[in-house]
């Protein structure tokens, strides 16, 4: 079952600040880091030479360096990675199955049930306390639900952080999941673009809203295997709002296979025979979380723009489910 805790919600998501503000008419010009300084209640010196290195403030839509003096009514956007943490962190000595590692980023393929930061109901074995317990900073872009499996990456200091906000934040990270989920597709793939906030009905959950509310979000996808009551797609995110494939799936018709909060842990398609009742709660115990696993991921290197992309195989409890699915279908 899932985790029905304010911390569920707030996993599937990229971690910025994106601030937008018009300089006073009386400003004296000001080297912009000792303006910033002044604007951005607890933010480090570091924090903001970081972000001005990596381009992610800019002066009337162009990246400025330190140097650059604030004028009037200059227009000043800054994308800070990773806001304040609300909770106290301590290090824990926690298994991190690591993919690739260098001295900038770390790229990890998380385990199902495993939290990537403490919050109400999840206060140990995260991601981040493990990463303390390494010596290193949690500094994380992104983050991927407590029962979604598969590829994050973190930065291992401020710079390689605010280089890959940038690039989350504009787009050009490649991300792709598996996801399994109910009902067959008419078409072989498609996007799904709708804004998603809190669902007025439920407020452990996102929703699809009108476009006056909520983020937007877009996502792509493809059919990959068809069993006829479930499918198997991977799904491409060109946004990373909160469970955004969860919600999107739901929105269209195909909530993912044993997803609880969204409905996906009931028999949606197929007979009512007892027999095939007793092979879909079989099913639920092989995968007991929602059928999603971050596959793919790909981003430009922070330090010298290599293409760095890396592909996590599922976990056995997604791949058995795939095969009890196989050798349902191919025996009906």
């Amino acid at each position: 079952m899932a985790d029905d805790t304010p911390e569920t919600l707030e996993q599937e998501q990229e971690l910025y600040e994106h601030h937008r503000f018009t300089v006073d008419r009386g400003q004296e010009l000001l080297r912009i880091d000792k303006y910033l300084q002044g604007h951005l209640a607890g933010i480090s010196r570091n924090k903001i030479q970081a972000a001005l290195k990596a381009d992610c403030i800019t002066v009337n839509e162009r990246p400025v360096k330190a140097n650059y003096r604030v004028k009037p009514l200059d227009e000043i956007s800054i994308l800070l990675p990773e806001p304040p943490h609300e909770f106290e962190l301590v290090p824990e000595d926690i298994y991190l199955p690591t993919v690739y590692e260098d001295d900038d980023v770390l790229v990890i393929d998380k385990p199902a049930g495993m939290v990537v930061h403490p919050g109400v109901g999840n206060w140990t074995g995260t991601l981040a306390a493990g990463l303390l317990y390494r010596g290193l900073q949690p500094l994380l872009v992104h983050r991927i639900d407590k029962d979604t499996s598969g590829l994050l990456v973190v930065a291992k200091n401020e710079e390689a952080q605010a280089y890959l906000a940038r690039q989350f934040f504009v787009h050009s990270i490649e991300r792709r999941y598996l996801a399994l989920v109910w009902g067959d597709f008419e078409e072989d793939s498609g996007t799904i673009t709708g804004n998603l906030a809190r669902s007025p009905m439920d407020r452990l959950v996102m929703a699809v809203c009108d476009d006056e509310h909520g983020k937007h979000a877009v996502t792509h996808w493809r059919v990959v295997e068809r069993f006829g009551y479930v499918t198997l797609v991977e799904c491409q995110l060109e946004t990373g709002r909160t469970h955004q494939i969860r919600a999107h799936m739901r929105h269209i018709g195909h909530p993912l296979f044993n997803d609880a909060s969204y409905g996906g842990d009931a028999i949606l398609k197929g007979t009512t025979f007892s027999r095939y009742r007793q092979f879909v709660e079989n099913c639920f115990e092989v995968l007991p979380r929602q059928a999603l696993h971050a596959r793919i991921l790909g981003f430009e290197h922070p330090a010298d723009g290599r293409h760095l992309h890396f592909e996590s195989p599922l976990p056995e409890d997604f791949s058995n489910c795939l095969d009890r699915w196989r050798r349902y279908t191919d025996s009906h």
